[in-house]
């Protein structure tokens, strides 16, 4: 079964590279007309953003008293990403990472949930931060659009569900695990109608909430520990902005703080509200209109646009890509 998985995320990672070949070709014609000092800078920050994930995962194992090698979460982390873009689901598929090597470890996959849950809605609360900031960028510019507002929303929603599951499950297991039985019910039935049968085992969805309900349990008598791994988790939002900001210095465009923020507020969020993989398509189709509106010129929007996604997507997706080959061979 594991082969069987390796070999179509093989295909998965090749048709992404195929259908993004003509961005990956104009990401390189960028990449060599750019300042390598500051793209080397940018790099250096990618490989700090890397190490900062890895450290959030580690401060939230710690406060469940799980001691785990760094090494090793630095590969779980880097595979984490890697698979959020091939089995995209919100974030919720570079969990499945973790769970899946605590069972291969012998470990609780409830409490390796629960560590890639909380870290997933510290990530996300951390941006609302960015993204409250980029709205007083876009609001005193008089440049708020439409899309941007339902996609805010919809980000708002999403953390809130996550805020509340997270309280119910660190309160009571077998709640979470109704609501999660329950979801794979209405789940099922949607599906119904185009597998024929069940595509989520009930009760085993109602275990397994009960299991990731054990772990968050920690979070009543330890709820301030949270702030060193939201601090982390801030701290990651900060250097992918400076990433971007690297991507102007490189090209010599004039930018302002606003513009950076507000830049990379737009960039995240149309990343995760987005019916692509990790925003393929969008982000690159999106984020110049939205550098446009903050006074950059086109032509620079464009290019900023591919470096920095080729610095903080293609290069992690490949570097997660090894990662998660590097586990599967433990």
């Amino acid at each position: 079964m594991r082969k069987i998985l390796l070999i179509l995320f093989f295909f998965v990672s090749l048709g992404i590279a195929i259908i993004s070949m003509g961005e990956l070709k104009n990401t390189w014609r960028t990449l060599k007309h750019g300042d390598i000092r500051f793209i080397l800078l940018a790099i250096l920050l990618l490989i700090f953003w890397t190490l900062n994930e890895a450290a959030g995962y580690r401060s939230l194992y710690q406060l469940m008293d799980v001691k785990e090698k760094f090494k090793h979460l630095v590969l779980l982390s880097s595979a984490s990403s890697f698979i959020n873009v091939v089995a995209p689901s919100g974030g919720f598929g570079g969990v499945a990472v973790f769970v899946d090597d605590a069972g291969k470890r012998g470990n609780p996959r409830g409490l390796a949930a629960a560590v890639g849950a909380l870290y997933l809605f510290l990530e996300y609360s951390a941006f609302m931060i960015i993204l409250g900031m980029g709205w007083v960028v876009f609001i005193r510019r008089n440049d708020l659009k439409p899309g941007e507002i339902t996609a805010s929303f919809i980000m708002l929603g999403i953390v809130v569900s996550m805020g509340i599951l997270i309280y119910i499950g660190s309160h009571s297991n077998e709640k979470l695990g109704r609501i999660l039985g329950w979801l794979a019910h209405r789940i099922n039935q949607i599906l119904w109608i185009f597998l024929h049968r069940e595509y989520f085992h009930e009760i085993a969805a109602h275990e397994f909430g009960v299991e990731v309900a054990d772990g968050l349990s920690i979070l009543r008598t330890k709820h301030r520990g949270i702030v060193i791994p939201f601090l982390f988790a801030l701290n990651s939002k900060f250097l992918q902005t400076l990433i971007l900001g690297m991507t102007f210095l490189a090209f010599d465009v004039p930018f302002s703080i606003g513009t950076i923020v507000a830049g990379f507020a737009s960039a995240y969020l149309f990343l995760i509200v987005s019916p692509t993989p990790y925003g393929i398509g969008i982000v690159e189709t999106l984020l110049p209109l939205a550098l446009t509106s903050l006074s950059v010129a086109w032509e620079d929007s464009v290019i900023i646009t591919l470096m920095y996604r080729g610095i903080t997507f293609w290069i992690p997706l490949v570097v997660g890509g090894i990662s998660f080959r590097l586990l599967q061979n433990e």
